[in-house]
């Protein structure tokens, strides 16, 4: 790929769909219109990624719960075609279980360390609380096992439009209680990205509630943690984020379903505003050109604000988890090393 070549065009002068921005705050910034090239600074791989067309369904909104199924069965039997080959790369295997009745995969890489051997994670995966049902949901905790060399739960949680919240939540605090009979809450750590990066923040707030123990670390990636869509990164990464594109799109549409007309400043909705006092110690990921940039700051503030032990890596050019969609690019193998390193260091043996 020509390194030069144009991936998107951008003027911060435009409209978005977005409820706080029907007129101009004072003390706004008009940027003036220009290109935006496939940034350099990154591996070939990721170039071609960042580089790709926006999602072609940002602004595709179905109307009714049949058209809401289409579009995702489509769009998980895509994923699905890739994960045999992926797994074959990353040498797992992937065995789907139920759960105290929750659908569920145990993900096993080949060789799993002696200092792992009594360690294990849960995930949460993402797509907007709607998208990637099933063996379509493995993505992420494949890379992480294949990189981190954990054995990975992956939980399979209901989801919109037959099941908004809390079926997700439900379901994975159903797993977390059976894990807490599987190890030690000291050798867990929980982890997703997107929904299942908010998710795992929800997950430990639903948990302080309960009064159930916590795990030894988490690691949200770009957490959807405050649905109002409040934050910088909203307009200065609007169209320059290729995946989630702009506010008030398709995956708002999708966190909306979930709500179900819920308060979406509800903390176990949009956890930034809950309590985070007394979190495990956390290690967050996001991109320069992520929309959900400004959220991923935040929860990193929030964390280091309630006295939490809190890391922040920001990958140049990604947008939104971008670094686990080639297993092959550099970004991504020092992603998921990088949260190896963290869990190695905050899990018990």
């Amino acid at each position: 790929m020509n390194r030069r070549i144009v991936a998107v065009f951008v003027s911060v002068a435009f409209t978005v769909p977005h409820a706080g921005a029907q007129t101009a705050a004072p003390g706004s910034r008009e940027v003036p219109a220009h290109t935006v090239p496939v940034p350099d600074t990154v591996s070939p791989q990721m170039r071609a990624i960042v580089g790709a067309p926006i999602n072609a369904n940002w602004r595709i909104f179905p109307k009714s719960a049949e058209e809401w199924k289409a579009q995702v069965k489509v769009a998980a039997a895509n994923a699905v075609q890739t994960l045999p080959a992926l797994r074959e790369y990353l040498h797992v295997k992937v065995e789907a279980r139920k759960i105290d009745g929750v659908n569920a995969f145990v993900v096993t890489p080949e060789e799993i360390p002696p200092a792992n051997r009594n360690r294990l994670l849960i995930h949460v995966h993402g797509g907007c609380y709607v998208n990637n049902p099933g063996e379509a949901a493995t993505v992420e905790a494949i890379f992480m096992a294949g990189f981190g060399h954990f054995r990975v739960i992956s939980v399979d949680y209901r989801m919109p439009p037959d099941a908004p919240y809390p079926a997700a939540l439900d379901d994975a605090m159903t797993v977390w209680k059976a894990a807490l009979k599987m190890a030690a809450p000291t050798n867990m750590a929980i982890f997703g990205s997107s929904a299942g990066g908010a998710l795992t923040l929800s997950m430990v707030l639903r948990a302080k509630i309960e009064n159930l123990p916590l795990p030894g670390a988490i690691a949200p990636g770009t957490p959807m943690a405050d649905l109002t869509e409040t934050g910088d990164s909203f307009l200065t990464n609007a169209f320059l984020d290729n995946v989630l594109v702009a506010p008030g799109t398709g995956c708002d549409a999708r966190a909306r379903l979930y709500a179900n007309g819920r308060d979406l400043k509800d903390p176990l909705l949009s956890p930034i505003y809950g309590d985070m006092s007394g979190f495990p110690p956390a290690i967050l990921t996001t991109g320069t050109r992520d929309l959900l940039l400004s959220n991923t700051v935040r929860v990193h503030r929030k964390l280091r604000q309630a006295g939490v032990e809190a890391v922040l890596q920001v990958y140049e050019g990604l947008a939104h988890a971008q670094y686990f969609r080639d297993a092959a690019a550099p970004e991504s193998r020092e992603t998921f090393e990088e949260i190896a390193r963290f869990f190695d260091i905050h899990l018990g043996k």
